[in-house]
């Protein structure tokens, strides 16, 4: 029995003294075949830093065998020893039939470290050494895939397609055609191979995808479909409630959207998309109390969204709830971005409170910005003249005036200012 059996017999004993000592014996004794062999088995069996003793050997005796480097990177990989599989596989030789291999497994060590213009240059390098190399063409197309490259990964997958190649490592090529061709917009190739995909290979991604692709379509019966199945399928796939309520808010049901965006909150119940998405629909169906519910609790959990402040704001300005709204927007008035409506919010509010003066202020800071607004511009206007303010108020009614010539109420407002 040669040591390198003895060595692996005593593994099977789990007799580890023995083992090393057989290990050693054999690393001095065994003929280079023996040795290879028993790599194999080591590192098959997880003593893979044993079997990286045995192929770094075989390597000093062999330094022109790049089989042996393969074996050796893989072992480094599998160890996420990065660097060292990258330092091994460049010493590989542009001349033997493993330098395509290790191209391709090189493109994939820069990728996981995000160096995706390196990646790309080792696939482009195999890809002209191997131009009908089709799992080169995948990796390649697989690489614009993870980029958002959509449209040079859609000529890589149909050049495949074309080529009978379906799927490649378990990757459903027709899949990620549609899904591509769903990312720059062009929905009808989209769902022309999306409906290609047998239901027992839709995975949630690809029910999201087709959901979505219906839904840009305007076939909203179909989107609703998907996306229900979707949820069948995984009820935890949070961006799906968003785009099912929208859906159901296209074909004409309020009622299913809201409880749609209800059902994505108890999901994700930090998703202010959601709380915004419920708190229009609400306000759609008049239930005020739930619009601002929403816009509340979308405020807390992200104060900075301006886009709930402002919403939340002109809430409290149509629900007459005006010391609220200047309490609400106190803690906003220190940033110096503070959109125009909010000032205007914050105008109306003083004005219904009876403070004239920081109305006044607030009104001149929106004027800033909605100048070309004709609501502001006609607001701003009564305000001005109901506190006095009729010469000031000219240059407005003109500005005003200029934006909605046959308002004629505001003409015959300015006319007869002028003639005054």
């Amino acid at each position: 029995m040669s040591n390198s059996e003895k060595a692996l017999e005593a593994l099977q004993n789990n007799d580890l003294d023995e083992y090393q000592k057989n290990l050693k014996n054999a690393l001095d004794q065994d003929n280079d075949d023996m040795l290879f062999s028993l790599a194999e088995e080591l590192y098959s069996l997880g003593f893979s830093d044993d079997a990286l003793k045995i192929y770094r050997q075989l390597l000093k005796k062999y330094p022109d065998e790049d089989e042996i480097r393969t074996y050796i990177a893989d072992i480094l990989i599998a160890k996420d020893d990065t660097d060292g599989a990258l330092e091994v596989l460049n010493e590989i030789k542009p001349d033997t039939s493993y330098y395509i291999n290790a191209l391709l497994v090189e493109a994939d060590l820069y990728q996981t470290q995000d160096l995706f213009v390196v990646s790309e240059h080792k696939l482009i390098e195999a890809e002209k050494l191997a131009p009908d190399e089709p799992i080169v063409k995948f990796a390649l197309a697989e690489l614009y895939y993870s980029e958002g490259k959509y449209e040079s990964a859609i000529k890589l997958y149909l050049n495949l397609i074309k080529q009978g190649q379906l799927s490649i490592s378990n990757v459903n090529l027709v899949e990620r055609l549609g899904v591509s061709y769903a990312h720059v917009g062009n929905f009808e190739n989209a769902i022309g191979y999306l409906e290609q995909i047998k239901p027992i290979d839709m995975t949630p991604d690809v029910l999201f995808e087709t959901g979505f692709t219906y839904l840009q379509l305007g076939n909203y019966a179909k989107s609703i479909e998907i996306f229900e199945m979707l949820r069948d399928t995984d009820n935890q796939y949070a961006s799906l409630y968003i785009y099912l309520g929208e859906a159901f808010e296209k074909d004409n049901k309020p009622e299913d959207a809201l409880r749609t965006y209800q059902e994505g909150l108890s999901v994700d119940e930090y998703n202010v998309i959601l709380y915004l998405k419920a708190a229009d629909i609400a306000a759609k169906l008049g239930k005020m109390d739930l619009t601002i519910k929403y816009l509340e609790k979308g405020n807390q959990v992200n104060p900075d969204n301006m886009e709930v402040v402002t919403k939340l704001s002109e809430i409290y300005v149509k629900d007459g709830q005006f010391e609220k709204d200047v309490d609400f927007l106190s803690d906003y008035l220190s940033d110096n971005n503070l959109v125009p409506q909010l000032y205007w919010d914050l105008a109306i509010s003083y004005d219904h409170m009876n403070k004239i003066k920081q109305a006044s202020e607030n009104y001149q800071k929106a004027a800033m910005n909605l100048k070309d607004n004709p609501d502001f511009l006609k607001n701003y206007i009564f305000f001005l003249r109901e506190n006095g303010k009729v010469n000031e108020s000219i240059e407005f009614l003109k500005q005003y005036v200029n934006l909605v010539p046959d308002d004629d109420e505001m003409v015959y407002m300015l006319q007869d200012l002028e003639t005054k």
